[in-house]
């Protein structure tokens, strides 16, 4: 046994783990248990996972604070956590001399025996992956879900799953050269993380890999730049809010009442649905179009839809104040995000939306929602660091008042929202500005709603 260790070790690529955090410990802990020879390096002098690498693999060299030089130059393989850029100069310096650069995504893929269901796009990859989750248990399929939500993908692997279903950031994507899904989506594309990407066209590339020798495509026919990534794969199926054409999922009018269609078949009407707005139908059309190209019937599908109660800060019903109906969207970090929930709760009736917006804007241009606010808000009620830019951004559309933090939007919010009204926390920015992440901020607004006299 010892013999087979040595072997083993000797013919794996010396690696190094860059970055700690959640997916650089289920790295180390992956390499570890097969016996590669790896160290760990994190700029951050604590980062997460720290203790709980010291305690269970004492004997992995770790540098921090910094990128250790000598700790790449004796690296032949790189694998890289998401949150940090392939365009850092040592990890260049690295490519440049040779080594082999991935992430934990392109890890598990050569290892993963079942098929994969691999979704992406700016917005609704978790709504998806979760749901298209249940639609699995539903049908009695032992599914391993996670990746960009939940597990890391390396501590899914298990001979006994049958399907995995994955969310992929642009990020995971960089790093991944081995994907060969069952069914593959770019759900939307809007502009984000521009201060990591030089172009909406360089971000756009980095998604377009999760179509790279795909099974089946599915295809948002709503959103031409989206839709087209996929040409290159021949089996697609087609999901629209729009009445379908051929077999795709659509939404049809049948007797004055909305349903969720396949080609002619009615499938359910869309009040049945639990989740809010037209954006989760799409979501749920995405779900249904992925199952049926992994094979999943169409029956349990429809029974996990229904029961499908959404994720928290995703549009997250809160409270109903004195006619007012507040939401929760912290998850909204860019601006097709915020975009997608102002759309999907109008509700044409003559009723507005207050809405909360700011924190980091990740270098987004605020010009797109500027020009969607006059239909759906009433106030515009700004928050964070970037809050002086969004206010420039928008100026004059609507009316615009800054707050001092959270606690203090909510109370402006209050002011300004008319009984029928909605108030939003769709913020179009990531939250590091202020919060710990956007589940923090999410149930700091919470927390400040539910404190509201009614």
């Amino acid at each position: 046994m010892a013999t087979e260790t040595t072997t083993r070790q000797e013919q794996a690529p010396r690696t190094l783990v860059v970055g700690l955090g959640v997916s650089g410990l289920a790295t180390a802990r992956y390499l570890a248990a097969r016996g590669v020879p790896l160290a760990v390096t994190d700029s951050r002098e604590q980062p997460p996972g720290l203790e709980q690498l010291s305690r269970e693999l004492p004997d992995v060299a770790l540098f921090t604070g910094g990128f250790d030089q000598q700790a790449f130059a004796a690296a032949q393989r790189l694998v890289v956590s998401p949150g940090i850029a392939l365009g850092t100069p040592i990890i260049q310096e690295a490519i440049a001399r040779g080594a082999e650069v991935i992430g934990d995504v392109e890890l598990f893929l050569r290892e993963a025996r079942a098929p994969v269901i691999a979704i992406t796009g700016s917005n609704g990859k978790s709504t998806v992956t979760t749901l298209l989750g249940e639609m699995a248990v539903s049908a009695g399929i032992r599914a391993g879900v996670g990746g960009n939500l939940g597990k890391p993908v390396l501590e899914l692997l298990d001979n006994e799953v049958e399907l995995y279903i994955l969310e992929l950031s642009s990020f995971q994507l960089e790093t991944t050269h081995s994907l060969k899904a069952q069914a593959a989506v770019i759900l939307n594309l809007c502009e984000d993380h521009m201060d990591r990407y030089d172009s909406f066209a360089d971000y756009v590339a980095a998604k377009r890999v999760v179509y790279h020798n795909a099974a089946n495509a599915v295809i948002n026919l709503d959103d031409e730049v989206a839709m087209v990534q996929a040409d290159e794969v021949t089996n697609r199926i087609g999901f629209s809010l729009h009445a379908p054409h051929g077999d795709d999922y659509g939404v049809c009018m049948h007797q004055g009442v909305e349903w969720l269609c396949k080609g002619e078949r009615l499938l359910m009407p869309a009040s049945e649905l639990l989740v809010a707005g037209r954006h989760n139908r799409a979501n749920v059309l995405a779900a249904l179009a992925l199952g049926e190209a992994a094979g999943i019937p169409l029956g349990p599908m429809l029974q996990a839809a229904r029961r499908f109660r959404g994720l928290a800060h995703r549009t997250q019903f809160v409270a109903e104040i004195d006619g007012v109906r507040w939401y929760n969207d912290s998850k909204g970090t860019n601006i097709g995000a915020c975009i997608a929930a102002l759309e999907g709760l109008h509700t044409h009736d003559g009723a507005l939306t207050v809405l909360i917006a700011g924190g980091d804007c990740k270098g987004a241009d605020f010009t797109e929602l500027a020009e969607v606010l006059p239909r759906y808000v009433r106030t515009l009620v700004l928050i964070g660091r970037d809050a002086p830019a969004i206010a420039r951004a928008t100026a004059g559309v609507v009316e615009t008042r800054m707050a001092d933090d959270l606690r203090d939007a909510v109370g402006k919010c209050r002011a300004s929202a008319m009984p029928g009204d909605r108030v939003l926390l769709s913020p179009a920015c990531a939250s590091f500005d202020m919060f710990e992440n956007y589940l923090d901020r999410g149930e700091q607004f919470m927390r400040a709603v539910r404190s509201l006299p009614s």
